[in-house]
């Protein structure tokens, strides 16, 4: 696989046809997003466009939610997640609210659809960041206002989304692209697994013998990719997986729930630390990925975060714009904005 040349494209992604992002709208518009497999390639496509043009003309969706209420209801300490989420739903005229269950989880005081059918009566949109996906898709079952998975054990769609939005705005497309994860096969590698195959996208995983990817997230990725004209590479050699790759991703080894076995997986992810010279393996052109927060010196060094390649914080910052992006298709918002009228 051949590697690809960079372009800045920041003001140069425009929604060339608004019809494609009207007709996402009108598919969603009251949808939950519990899984990147609920969305079709077209409308990643389209929300990722709507994503860019938010960014932006921000200004003309000042009150596309207007009187809009969001509760966010989280098992999980955050700091994007919920920042981006209040921020986004605040400068579109609408309305957070936060419930923090970090020490009292979803189901545990009270049955989940009785939650679902309290909340529902109270607010447009609910977002959860748990612990159990199982969770997120009982809420959606018995919700009638759309659910979004802001993080679960098993995906992190928001972040998938807002990650490959980013690379666009470096390459233009991804489409062709080489897309390299290198460490446990955890809820960001399976989300970016089926946002690469929807949008065309090469996605090599390289994960240690036993934290490979759940092999039904493979499965359905691999059907993706194949619809798209791209391929789903898993292996457990980081080194043969950087070569070419036009974006390295990684994240941290030890995931929030798994703090027990910190101790125990230190060695087995230490050949998969993201560094200099890994780095030199891909690209000279390419980027390094992170959703955050990083273990400076665990799965990547300091020079690499740091680094002119790393976009980490563009990532971060692209959070609230696919974000905003999902809330006007979820919550029919463009009805409210002009040039969608």
């Amino acid at each position: 696989m051949a590697g690809r040349t960079t372009m800045e494209t920041r003001d140069t992604v425009p929604v060339q046809k608004d019809q494609d992002i009207l007709s996402a709208a009108a598919r969603l518009s009251g949808e939950d997003l519990c899984s990147i497999a609920d969305l079709s390639s077209a409308e990643v496509r389209a929300l990722l466009k709507l994503g860019h043009e938010v960014k932006r003309n921000p200004r003309e969706y000042r009150h596309a939610l207007d009187a809009k209420q969001m509760v966010l209801m989280f098992e999980k300490a955050s700091l994007r997640t919920r920042l981006a989420f209040e921020t986004g739903i605040n400068t579109m005229g609408g309305n957070a609210i936060f419930v923090d269950q970090t020490s009292s989880p979803l189901g545990e005081r009270e049955a989940i659809a009785d939650v679902a059918r309290n909340v529902e009566r109270w607010v447009d949109v609910i977002v959860l960041r748990t612990y159990a996906h199982d969770t997120i898709v009982e809420m959606a079952a018995n919700s009638r206002v759309p659910v979004i998975n802001a993080l679960s054990d098993f995906e992190h769609p928001c972040q998938a989304l807002a990650d490959f939005m980013t690379l666009e705005e470096h390459f233009g497309s991804v489409t062709g692209m080489n897309f390299t994860y290198v460490g446990d096969g955890n809820n960001v590698c399976h989300s970016l697994m089926l946002t690469g195959a929807q949008l065309g996208a090469n996605v090599t995983i390289a994960t240690p013998r036993g934290y490979s990817p759940d092999i039904e997230i493979v499965t359905k990725a691999r059907e993706m990719a194949e619809a798209n004209g791209c391929e789903i590479r898993l292996t457990q050699d980081p080194q043969a997986a950087a070569e070419n790759a036009d974006a390295m991703y990684t994240d941290v080894c030890v995931s929030m729930g798994f703090e027990h076995e910190s101790t125990k997986r230190a060695p087995i992810f230490r050949p998969f630390q993201v560094n200099e010279a890994l780095m030199q393996k891909a690209q000279p052109s390419a980027v390094f990925m992170h959703c955050l927060p990083a273990r400076r010196g665990a799965e990547v060094t300091d020079a690499v975060l740091d680094g002119p390649q790393s976009i980490v914080f563009d990532q971060a910052e692209n959070r609230m714009h696919v974000q905003k992006g999902l809330l006007l298709l979820l919550l029919g918002g463009l009805a409210n904005v002009e040039k969608f009228q």
